[in-house]
């Protein structure tokens, strides 16, 4: 896409977006988690002693996805050593080892669910040296020997830049690896302020490079300009990545960043065209994408 025609696209978004008010807009309001699937899909969860990022992150697909019995588990527990400013989860300091009875417990569950695609996201577990990437390796290797013809997407960490640790989990061959940048490189410190853009730009490179097929995620609405994002879509070029997510950032709770902007759904198809215009191959772009939102349709 041409300067000209980008900065034409950002005069659209700026017509476009609504300044945030007290209320979201109505095509952020979601039906609450009801029927008997979603039911099914919790006590599963519940009767494994498992973690979901669905519950933990309080993602506002839960309904939807667990109402047609899907779930992106949450490994390595339930306490994240880092403190991003947008994320719900419980930060502190683990106070137990690797659980290495969790990849048994993930693809039994899954199994019941009768998945044919996972997604396994992560804490970070950024005490340990291995940043807890053994028990992703595990965790992938119980579900192929559960679920004969299962595809896997693992959503990771940066493991601090240990690529040690990366390739325990780039050695079990997932059909797709995701790790999110999550926001622009400006806005780093007050949202990811224990991660680093490049690192993370270079573990998607890497694995890239090793032959996986590589997806990242973004949020908007935290006060990143269009050009900022037009700039992050470049270097997802230059990393050769695969797959996009957007979405619409929505404060967890009054700890939490605030919310800047609510982007238009238009905003959201014109990331869309503009990312896959550059050479991204997929974009899956609008208010309610989440990274594990329609995943196994990005193989």
């Amino acid at each position: 896409m041409s300067c000209a025609t980008q900065a034409q696209a950002a005069q659209t978004f700026a017509s476009k977006n609504s300044a945030v008010a007290g209320r979201r807009p109505e095509w952020l309001r979601v039906k609450l988690p009801s029927g008997p699937k979603f039911k099914e899909v919790s006590d599963t969860i519940r009767t494994h002693s498992l973690n979901t990022v669905c519950a933990e992150a309080r993602c506002p697909n839960m309904g939807e996805c667990w109402g047609a019995g899907t779930a992106t588990f949450m490994i390595l527990g339930d306490v994240c050593t880092r403190s991003c400013g947008f994320c719900a989860i419980k930060t502190g300091r683990p106070v137990q080892g690797l659980d290495w009875d969790e990849p048994n417990r993930v693809a039994n569950a899954a199994k019941l669910m009768g998945l044919r695609h996972v997604v396994i996201t992560s804490v970070n577990r950024d005490e340990r040296k291995d940043g807890g990437a053994p028990i992703f390796a595990e965790t992938i290797k119980r579900l192929r020997e559960e679920i004969p013809g299962v595809t896997i997407e693992v959503l990771i960490p940066d493991f601090r830049g240990v690529w040690d640790a990366l390739e325990y989990v780039i050695e079990a061959r997932p059909e797709v690896l995701n790790h999110n940048l999550e926001t622009v490189p400006r806005l780093y410190k007050q949202v990811r302020p224990q991660a680093r853009y490049d690192r993370s730009l270079e573990l998607l490179k890497i694995c890239h490079d090793r032959g996986l097929r590589t997806k990242t995620g973004i949020m908007v609405g935290l006060g990143e300009t269009p050009a900022e994002v037009f700039e992050l879509m470049d270097d997802l070029v230059d990393a050769q990545l695969d797959v996009m997510t957007i979405g619409q950032y929505m404060q967890p709770t009054k700890m939490h960043l605030d919310v800047q902007e609510w982007v238009h759904p238009d905003v959201f198809a014109t990331y869309k065209e503009i990312g896959e215009g550059k050479g991204i191959e997929h974009v899956e772009s609008g208010p309610l994408v989440r990274s594990s939102y329609h995943a196994e349709r990005h193989l």
